[in-house]
């Protein structure tokens, strides 16, 4: 519990930090490191041994999130982010069925790399958007870097509410057979941390005309996607048999086990805040 501590007092300010000050393009290539480090465990995490293989895999990432990036094209970007909310309705099928690719062999493993890219650079173009708001790459609105940081605040409540409620008051088991140590409790206090904090943010965000349903309802669907995320980590961690993806952050794990519910409520939270006209 303390390394976890230490290590959150040290990463999230240096966050924060990024987010509130640096431009959008700097941001991005901040954001895309460390995703693809994630994207690196995951693929091992899917059971690519072959570091040749891996750092392939890579780079095709890269080449992918480089292209977007030089282009310019916001369209492509709001187009991936799409996909990548698209992606996790599918996820969450897979959860209904977390037998289904455990067996192995390359056209599973194919499929959880292809899974890999789809929750990775959708959750990375819809950051970019979020930080760039009405704005342009180069120059985002006032108000875009704080909404990327809400986006990331709500998930991290959520997930650290959830962790405090489900370990002293839940009992009953979310899915067990995928992530043993959730539960219900667990998921209501991680849905009552997301909203509060969202709630909380309204006035530093000018929403003062907004009603206050309207950012519990964008709190409320975006902490649901994390969930998804989360949990769709912890089924491919069962099929592969570890524990952790990596041990880059002391208490934490890797960095995956960092962003898993990140990249899940990001294109999610872009959309429905699009949606919501906020």
């Amino acid at each position: 519990m303390i390394q976890r501590i230490i290590t959150t007092l040290i990463a999230a300010p240096l966050v924060v930090l990024a987010l509130l000050y640096l431009h959008t393009p700097y941001v991005a290539a901040a954001a895309a490191a460390l995703f693809l480090a994630g994207l690196w465990e995951w693929s091992h995490l899917v059971g690519i041994e072959s570091k040749v293989a891996r750092a392939v895999y890579l780079l095709a990432n890269i080449a992918l999130m480089t292209g977007l990036l030089w282009a310019r094209a916001l369209p492509l970007f709001s187009l991936v982010s799409l996909i990548g909310v698209a992606w996790w309705l599918l996820a969450l099928l897979w959860l209904l069925r977390p037998d289904a690719g455990r067996a192995g062999g390359w056209p599973a493993r194919s499929i959880k790399l292809l899974s890999g890219t789809l929750a990775i650079v959708p959750a990375w173009c819809a950051l970019v958007l979020l930080h760039k708001g009405q704005g342009t790459l180069a120059h985002p609105d006032a108000q875009g870097p704080r909404w990327a940081l809400l986006a990331l605040v709500v998930v991290w409540a959520a997930d650290s509410c959830a962790y405090a409620v489900g370990s002293t008051l839940g009992k009953r088991k979310l899915v067990p057979s995928i992530s043993p140590g959730k539960t219900w409790m667990g998921l209501w206090g991680g849905f009552a941390g997301g909203v509060g904090v969202a709630l909380a943010c309204m006035p530093w965000l000018a929403l003062k005309t907004t009603p206050w349903t309207t950012m519990a309802e964008l709190a409320l669907i975006a902490v649901a996607a994390s969930v998804v995320g989360d949990l769709f980590e912890s089924l491919m961690k069962r099929h592969s048999g570890l524990k952790d993806s990596g041990t880059l952050f002391p208490g934490h794990g890797g960095v995956l086990d960092r962003i898993d519910s990140v990249v899940a409520a990001l294109p999610v939270f872009w959309l429905v805040k699009g949606y919501l006209n906020l």
